[in-house]
């Protein structure tokens, strides 16, 4: 394995993420395509192993074939591995790789990781991959461990083994793949234990890395009786904040929405039972943050509950996480940002913490580039597919946003749509990111000069 520094040097950071899953997702899909890697022992379409290994890489969870039934273990294994890879990251595996079998961590790879992961410093960036690297497998070991408990009895202690760790990477990794069936976790709708775990691993992984070291120093702090409780809410960095107080409104404000609005529904959760029907609508409004596992029929919601499933998909998980979306700090930006500009405030000032206003520009950009992406990549599988409009939207909403969820559409996909859906889910893995890394550009020639200002009339 070339060490990341020796790539080359022509390429942009951009553009080395990009080819990084554009190959991760090309190997994954020839290995899936052979015989090895079906139960029938037969080659896999090519389109379908592309889309396999896509939906690996990118964490999202769309399928055209039954995971649980097309594939044998080793087939599931190769899943497994990729969704492992995708959610990490390529040149954060690669690079935690690089650290395992000694290699040096160059100024570039360094360079390399900090656009991966987001981030506006090199300082302890290796520290800080380590301690991704530690906190996920630690969290996924724990989520396995929590769901043996409920796999073991049902399955068997080596099948149960082996779910108990695919789940966990899955939801920790929020890829919403499963080997359940075709059902998904519809038979364990009603268990409260398996419903509270993979809502645990998916909030996990999809609050960021950022927010996890935050609020475990803090807790830290008040363990040592360093902080009181109001100071180590205080302490919190603005975005671990804004982050946690976006999740809790999501979470909730959807799981109300989907509970009121499907409460009848005999399709859904209407001939649920009452505690089932709350914990059903907030398992839905979690994974709807980008993590496509389900506990009832998507193709049966009312056509008012899709809508909200649209609006929460889109916006997604937090920065550096597993998840997709345009992502939570953005959303939050964009509606502080309207507010202030609506009480006539003239900076976007949020917990006595001003937000420069080129952050405000980036989530803007990423918004306005999201919804020009959604837009054609609909119509694009409307045209091609036909059908109804809103399984369309939903679909490619899903796509993109990395989420996993499906009206029953994929599967009846012919080649054209399973390519269009394929390139919408490797766009919402990279997309985000490589126009945040585009945008943190600074534009050379601004520095010297500027243009003459003329006022345009908007609204």
């Amino acid at each position: 394995m070339k060490p990341l520094g020796k790539i080359n040097r022509q390429l942009s950071t951009t553009q080395v993420i990009a080819l990084g899953f554009i190959s991760a997702i090309l190997i994954g899909a020839v290995i899936l395509s052979l015989p090895v890697c079906s139960a029938s022992g037969e080659f896999t379409p090519f389109a379908d192993s592309l889309f396999t290994s896509a939906t690996s890489v990118c964490v999202t969870g769309l399928v055209t074939v039954t995971t649980a039934e097309h594939w044998n273990l080793f087939g599931k294994i190769i899943i497994l591995i990729l969704i492992q890879l995708g959610g990490l990251g390529i040149v954060s595996f690669t690079t935690g790789i690089m650290m395992v079998i000694g290699r040096r961590i160059t100024l570039r790879d360094r360079m390399l990781l900090e656009d991966a992961l987001n981030l506006d410093t090199l300082t302890g960036l290796v520290k800080f991959l380590k301690r991704i690297f530690k906190g996920t497998f630690a969290v996924e070991s724990a989520g396995a461990v929590c769901y043996s408990f409920v796999f073991i009895p049902h399955y068997g202690i080596i099948k149960g083994i082996w779910y108990s760790v695919f789940h966990s990477v899955s939801a920790f990794c929020n890829a919403g793949i499963d080997i359940l069936g075709s059902n998904s976790f519809v038979p364990y709708a009603s268990n409260a234990w398996i419903n509270i775990v993979t809502i645990c691993l998916v909030i996990t992984g999809g609050i960021g890395f950022l927010v996890w070291w935050d609020i475990t120093g803090s807790i830290k702090k008040l363990i040592q009786h360093e902080y009181t409780v109001k100071m180590a809410v205080k302490k919190l960095h603005l975005h671990s904040k804004i982050v946690i107080i976006t999740t809790f409104f999501l979470i909730t404000g959807g799981a109300a929405l989907i509970f009121a609005l499907e409460f009848n529904n005999p399709g859904t959760i209407g001939n649920m039972g009452f505690f089932n029907k709350i914990m059903a609508s907030f398992f839905q409004s979690v994974v709807l943050r980008t993590a496509g596992f389900m506990t009832f029929s998507q193709s049966e919601m009312y056509s008012s509950t899709i809508i909200v499933c649209l609006f929460i998909m889109f916006i997604g998980g937090s920065s550096i996480s597993t998840a997709g979306g345009i992502k939570t700090t953005t959303f939050a930006v964009l509606f502080l940002s309207t507010r202030a500009t609506i009480k006539g405030s003239t900076h976007l000032v949020v917990f006595n913490k001003t937000i420069p206003h080129k952050t405000v520009q980036k989530a803007l950009a990423v918004t306005v580039v999201s919804l020009i992406v959604l837009f054609i990549a609909t119509f694009a599988l409307h045209l091609v597919e036909g059908g109804s409009l809103l399984d369309a939207t939903f679909e490619t909403t899903s796509a993109i946003a990395t989420v996993g969820l499906s009206r029953d559409f994929t599967a009846s996909m012919g080649i054209f749509g399973k390519l269009i859906i394929t390139f919408c889910m490797y766009l919402g893995r990279i997309g985000p990111i490589s126009m945040v890394i585009f945008f943190n550009r600074q534009q050379q020639g601004s520095k010297y000069f500027s243009y003459p200002h003329e006022d345009i009339t908007v609204g």
